[in-house]
């Protein structure tokens, strides 16, 4: 089996973990979870969204937070900008990437924004052009790429329909998503599969949710095809808003252990990362959820 030596994972947990809290995080708690997972070896770190706030509260400290973070060279601090308008305002805290979204089911598209996966696409047109213009590097995330609560499983074509959109418009690097976390390896393969007719395999990564306990095994078949780009959420932070009892994100804890276990090297310090989800655990009054952050703490309370 050819695996990959090493792999970067892009931790998402400030941005995609914390945004559906209920209780407002301080922004002083979020550049603190940045700065912790960057102490402990992240290079890529998912910060913000510059979403309306009337929509996502939670997110409605962006500008603080990116400002307030203390930037490492060699870490790439990204922001999700959902339209032109999220753009401009992201454009003033300079991101190193910027990421749209768009959906590999037409229900969940029509459901969440409203448009067709194609109008979709077409709105972030301009955002794209404009980050290029600017020298940010712009990432998309495909959501919905093996299973949608609404329709049901999605085709592979579906996903290689997105991913050609996504290329079309400028977009360099693509997220593939389970959002819901209902794929197994045949399925999340097939949805990568289909990708890598439009990107190479150093411009896809996998985004595995955990709802049915399946996310390290979708890894570990992301990795037998060569796939060494990972998003994961500290401490396991986020459900999916869309999917009731959903585990949401895979945890990087939890990562970091299957591919250290697989002699792949991340370059990430594991006792510090478990620190920095015990951290925010802590801070939502809640244990963390990846297991082998509980078994460690565990252990070291012995």
């Amino acid at each position: 089996m050819n695996l990959p030596s090493k792999v970067r994972l892009i931790d998402v947990g400030p941005r995609d973990g914390l945004q559906n809290e209920k209780q407002p995080v301080p922004a002083a708690v979020k550049i603190e979870l940045v700065h912790r997972l960057q102490a402990a070896g992240l290079r890529e770190i998912e910060v913000t969204s510059y979403v309306s706030p009337k929509w996502v509260p939670q997110m409605a400290d962006n500008h603080e937070v990116m400002q307030g973070i203390n930037r490492q060279p060699g870490v790439r601090y990204s922001v999700l900008t959902p339209n032109l308008k999220g753009y401009e305002a992201a454009a003033l805290d300079k991101p190193d990437e910027i990421v749209v979204f768009g959906a590999a089911s037409e229900a969940f598209s029509q459901k969440n924004i409203n448009c067709s996966i194609a109008e979709s696409i077409e709105r972030f047109a301009p955002v794209v052009q404009e980050a290029l213009a600017a020298g940010i590097a712009v990432r998309g995330a495909m959501s919905c790429t093996v299973g949608c609560p609404y329709e049901g499983e999605i085709a592979p074509g579906r996903v290689g329909y997105l991913a050609g959109l996504m290329k079309g418009i400028g977009v360099q690097r693509v997220d593939v998503a389970d959002t819901i976390g209902v794929g197994t390896p045949k399925k999340v393969q097939a949805a990568i599969e289909a990708t890598l007719a439009h990107y190479d395999i150093d411009h896809v990564s996998g985004h595995f949710h955990d709802t049915y306990g399946q996310a390290l095994s979708n890894t570990h078949a992301a990795l037998q095809m060569g796939v060494w780009n990972f998003q994961s959420s500290v401490a396991g932070l986020g459900g999916c808003p869309y999917a009731k009892g959903a585990t949401g994100n895979v945890a990087t804890e939890d990562v970091v252990y299957l591919m250290h276990g697989l002699d792949i090297d991340t370059g990430i310090d594991l006792d510090r990362l478990v620190d920095a989800g015990a951290f925010i655990s802590q801070h939502l009054g809640r244990p963390s959820g990846s297991r082998v952050a509980r078994a460690l703490l565990a252990k070291r309370s012995h």
